[in-house]
């Protein structure tokens, strides 16, 4: 089967390089054959990488420990779960996974336009193939997944079959593993067919607004999957690495967000070039920002240049990624220069009042938000270029740019649709602001009057209670009118509304749940914890929680051994939760893994860690962490993946005589 895989890898390049060049022929010679070769090309590019990786996975499951891959990835014990989801658990798997995500994408924008866009396609193709082209070269020549275990005997290298293998990192072997990766890369590699679109606008000249209608729902479909994967390894990391938060600013978990925050900005300014023609030239720089930067993050967890817990570690692919970054940073800057002229916009901005200034200044902080991060990001690597020394920038660093850039985006998404077009009268601005701003001050006299005093909570409180009163406004307003008018009761008229512009409706749903995971977020402000060496029948208190640690149990099967603690977790004396963290050591990879238990509520979180042993042996070290609102950041993310959903559906259409979709 390994054999099998290498033809099937090695007949990926060829064909990846026969569909690119094919592609760009169509394109220049306008031959629909020529066309029509390329579109099947792509095809067999999926069926291909298809197969490689049924293939690899047979390796898995059968545990054949004669590859290196499934020998440093499983082992015996590992369950066949774990098994399977281990195609992307080290880098040279992974990286099959995001070849073959590219080449599903590819055959599928193949097979929509097989009749439409002719003008178009082969220069999309021929961008699509150029990037299975470069990730077939690394699945090939530099990480082959399928490449035979070797053992030096002597003074030569031979073939060699494992016994056992080094079994999956422990911080892998959770639930979350099947649908965290994955869904990450289908929203770093989907950013690819905007990217494709946009080239093939700028090469052929055809610089109108149809290239964006045919990339709308590409555009929504992988932001929505990078914001879920983003809060899905956040979510992951707060269960899973045992240090209480859920977003350390952690290098990698920046090269997830820079991309999404590149693509936000676009799916807002591009409502602006289909209404007025204006931004034209921003919007493209976006759309190529965001696939640049979707390279370039998974150019950062395997080019070994910053420290990170998600990072591959010496991988050895980071001269590969550099060189196509930078090979696409220059084809696509050049490419946009060369056009510029004919990006000019049809309309100039009236008023600094006005919708589209709002998007203007929104689109200014994204790319603001996008300069820090990356900034932050690149420090480390910055510093030590120019002095030598890695001079780390930390959470506290991010936190101080990013919390007031954040809460002016917020502030924006309540404030911009209030906005008319062109220009806003003062009438129309007391009209629009004057109760919400009411509402948000008393909201902060109240907190006040609680003992609320942290400035940044304050101010986060009071924009999202503005922004949830301008949303549901907008709903109940727009209800009550088609309620008057159609005779629908309430809730029909909502749902109808919604349905006649599910892009602006589903808009203020995804709104709504930034208001939500912003709440969360604050809750941070209020964090506390302690920590305790404990042994059974001590007790120690966080808060108005009392805590008894019952009984400490050791336990071992063929995968690991572990320890548990079981704690009683008491408020005012009475028994709310029994909790119990755990350490666990696996034996194929010898590593520790920490297990923590916690107790959630809407309104906080109790997050126990068994951290280890004291120092003379007697006891359990226990760090608990009491969070307030973690779950709004959660449901936030429902709502949000929801919101995403429904501004993708179509429009109802209504007749006369009712409505039919």
């Amino acid at each position: 089967m390994a054999d099998l895989g290498n033809i099937l890898l090695f007949f990926l390049f060829p064909v990846s390089v026969f569909t690119a060049l094919t592609a760009l022929a169509a394109g220049v010679t306008k031959r629909r054959g020529l066309l029509e070769a390329a579109r099947r090309g792509a095809y067999a590019a999926f069926a291909v990488t298809t197969l490689a990786v049924l293939a690899l996975e047979y390796l898995l499951v059968t545990s054949d420990f004669s590859i290196e891959y499934v020998a440093s990835n499983t082992n015996f014990a590992l369950p066949l779960f774990y098994k399977i989801v281990a195609l992307w658990a080290g880098h040279n798997g992974s990286l099959l996974l995001w070849t073959w995500i590219v080449t599903i994408f590819s055959a599928i924008v193949a097979y929509q336009h097989r009749h439409k866009n002719n003008d178009l396609m082969p220069y999309v193709l021929f961008v699509m193939a150029s990037t299975m082209v470069f990730f077939s070269i690394l699945s090939v020549f530099i990480s082959n997944p399928f490449q035979t275990l070797y053992q030096e005997f002597g003074n030569t290298l031979q073939e060699f079959t494992a016994r056992d293998g080094h079994g999956l990192n422990p911080l892998l072997q959770h639930p979350a593993m099947i649908i965290h990766p994955p869904i990450l890369f289908i929203g770093y590699v989907g950013s690819v067919v905007p990217f494709a679109f946009a080239i093939a606008a700028l090469i052929t000249g055809k610089l109108g607004a149809g290239w964006i209608h045919t990339t709308r729902r590409w555009a929504l479909t992988t932001w929505g999957f990078l914001a879920v994967g983003i809060v899905l390894g956040g979510k992951w990391a707060y269960v899973e690495l045992g240090w209480g938060g859920y977003w350390a600013w952690d290098p990698v978990e920046n090269a997830s967000l820079l991309p999404w925050l590149t693509s936000t900005a676009y799916l807002h300014s591009v409502m602006i070039q289909e209404r007025k023609g204006m931004l034209k030239v921003w919007n493209m720089a976006l759309v190529i920002a965001t696939y640049l930067l979707s390279i370039f993050g998974t150019f950062l967890t395997r080019s070994g240049i910053v420290s990170s817990v998600h990072a591959f570690a010496n991988s050895g692919l980071g001269p590969a990624f550099a060189i196509f970054l930078s090979m696409g940073i220059i084809f696509s800057v050049t490419l946009l220069l060369y056009r510029r002229k004919d990006l000019k916009p049809d309309e100039e901005m009236e008023s600094l009042v006005s919708r589209e200034s709002g998007f203007l200044f929104n689109n200014l902080l994204f790319l603001l938000a996008t300069i820090a991060v990356l900034w932050g990001t690149m420090f480390p690597v910055i510093s030590e270029l120019f002095t030598g020394d890695q001079i780390t920038v930390g959470p506290p660093w991010f936190n101080n740019i990013m919390i007031p850039i954040g809460l002016a985006l917020l502030l924006l998404t309540g404030v911009g649709p209030l906005l008319a077009w062109r220009h806003t009268s003062v009438e129309t601005l007391k009209r629009s602001f004057g109760w919400p701003i009411l509402g948000s001050v008393i909201l902060v006299v109240v907190l006040l009057a609680f003992g609320i005093r942290d400035g940044w909570a304050l101010g986060s409180f009071a924009i999202s209670f503005f922004v949830m009163w301008t949303i549901v406004v907008e709903f109940v307003k727009g209800a009550s009118i088609r309620k008057k008018n159609s005779g629908e009761n309430f809730l029909v008229a909502m749902y109808m509304l919604s349905r006649k512009n599910t892009r602006r409706y589903g808009g203020y749903l995804i709104h709504a749940a930034m208001v939500v995971m912003f709440i969360g977020f604050t809750g941070n402000a209020f964090n506390s914890e302690t920590r305790a060496e404990v042994g059974e029948g001590d007790s120690f208190d966080l808060g108005p929680y009392t805590f008894n640690a019952i009984k400490i149990t050791e336990d071992q099967n063929e995968n690991y051994s572990s320890q548990t603690l079981e704690l009683e977790m008491y408020r005012n004396d009475r028994l709310i939760d029994v909790i119990t963290p755990e350490k666990r050591f696996y034996f194929a990879s010898e590593q520790p893994s920490t297990e923590v238990d916690i107790y959630s509520t809407f309104r906080e979180d109790i997050y126990a860690v068994l951290s280890g042993m004291s120092n003379d042996g007697t006891k359990v070290i226990v760090q608990v962490y009491r969070n307030p609102f973690v779950t709004m950041v959660w449901i936030g993310a429902f709502i949000l993946g929801i919101g995403t959903l429904f501004a993708m559906l179509p429009n109802l259409r209504e007749s006369k005589g009712g409505a039919e979709s």
